[in-house]
């Protein structure tokens, strides 16, 4: 490396040379210092990232991090944590050295967290401190695991927030009923929502289909990408989880009602997207048919805690439910234990015969 002073623009300019994991010989520059000390304090920044020395400060890191892990994840996905690690991270500890960072500092940022409140007095829920919390931790165990880092200061620190939210809302049937009364002066409101509701699929799976993804012939629909919009861009990207690529079959109104919509729909194409609104667009809708109907206003997943809540009123095992809905058997007997109230009075009645035998 070397720095050097541009007299006609009166700045300073770096040239770093460095070898690539490949072991191809590199060079790259930058310009415009305003002092010899900034261009060398860019320098030495340059060598502790080129040299994986965590000397380097915690934005130079986080620039190693992103280079080792965008490539792995879901656009969606990265798009959350770059967010995060933006606005939440960077302006913080962006210029402490990783290996310097307390647990102590850890500690101080956690409770300025915690104690935020916006501009209308509301502060942070616990779900999103959590997840801030879960993000600066993956930083600090990346480190740890490839860049000998010696620990995690997170876990000294402890952690902040709480994996859940709020209490799990749904409708009951008939409830679910009167709001689909209410949708039924738009079309494709009251089909989207229909499919919500009957199939139990995600926001982004239904907003992802098309007309390919469904076979009348054995009323199926399958499940294989979710929608989302990032950076104004409509993005297409695999489910959520391997497990959420599944078939569903439907109850056999639902498959004539998709049937009937698809016949509404104008010059569709068999990959082009059946329901081409927005996220936003369906909770208004939501926010409409709630309010028409008198029923509380859930949220648009709530309409999947409803559907396995049917299915768990109808006597259906976590296993059947859990390949429906796509998730693993272990989390429907676990986030919807109190739902199966029958299930444990069984339990205990054939306890009792079973003692009396």
């Amino acid at each position: 490396m070397a720095v050097y002073k541009e007299d006609k623009a009166n700045t300073w300019r770096v040239v770093f040379r460095y070898t690539d994991w490949n072991g191809e010989r590199k060079q790259t520059q930058k310009r415009g210092f305003k002092t010899k000390r900034e261009a060398q304090a860019w320098e030495r920044e340059q060598l502790n990232k080129a040299g994986s020395d965590l000397d380097m400060t915690f934005k130079s890191f986080v620039e190693r991090y992103t280079e080792d892990l965008e490539p792995r994840r879901k656009e969606n996905t990265w798009a959350t944590k770059e967010h995060i690690i933006r606005t939440k991270l960077v302006p913080y500890f962006g210029k402490l050295r990783m290996n310097a960072i307390t647990a102590q500092q850890i500690i101080t940022w956690q409770n300025e967290l915690i104690n935020y409140k916006d501009e209308n007095g509301k502060p942070y829920s616990p779900v999103y401190l959590k997840t801030i919390n879960n993000q600066i931790s993956a930083i600090f165990n990346h480190a740890v695991r490839f860049y000998n880092l010696r620990e995690n200061p997170c876990k000294k620190a402890g952690s902040m927030g709480k994996k859940k939210n709020r209490e799990m809302l749904f409708w009951t049937k008939p409830e679910y009923l009167k709001f689909a009364e209410a949708m039924m002066d738009k079309p494709i409101s009251y089909y989207a929502f229909e499919m919500l509701y009957w199939c139990g699929i995600r926001e982004g799976e239904l907003l992802a289909l098309t007309p390919a993804d469904f076979d009348f012939e054995k009323d199926t629909v399958s499940i294989n990408k979710t929608y989302n919009r990032l950076k104004g861009q409509d993005v297409i990207t695999p489910p959520k989880t391997e497990k959420s690529n599944r078939v569903i079959t439907m109850p056999k109104f639902l498959a004539d009602e998709m049937q009937d919509y698809l016949k509404m729909l104008y010059d569709v194409g068999e990959d082009d997207r059946m329901f081409p609104i927005s996220k936003s667009y369906l909770h208004r809708e939501m926010d409409r048919g709630a309010k028409e109907a008198g029923v509380q206003r859930i949220r648009i997943h709530d309409l999947r805690h409803s559907h396995i809540s049917l299915l768990i009123d109808m006597g259906f095992s976590p296993t059947a439910i859990a390949d429906r809905v796509g998730h693993e058997s272990i989390d429907i007997t676990y986030n919807y234990a109190h739902l199966f109230p029958s299930r444990q009075t069984e339990m205990a009645d054939k306890l009792n015969i079973e003692r009396g035998s």
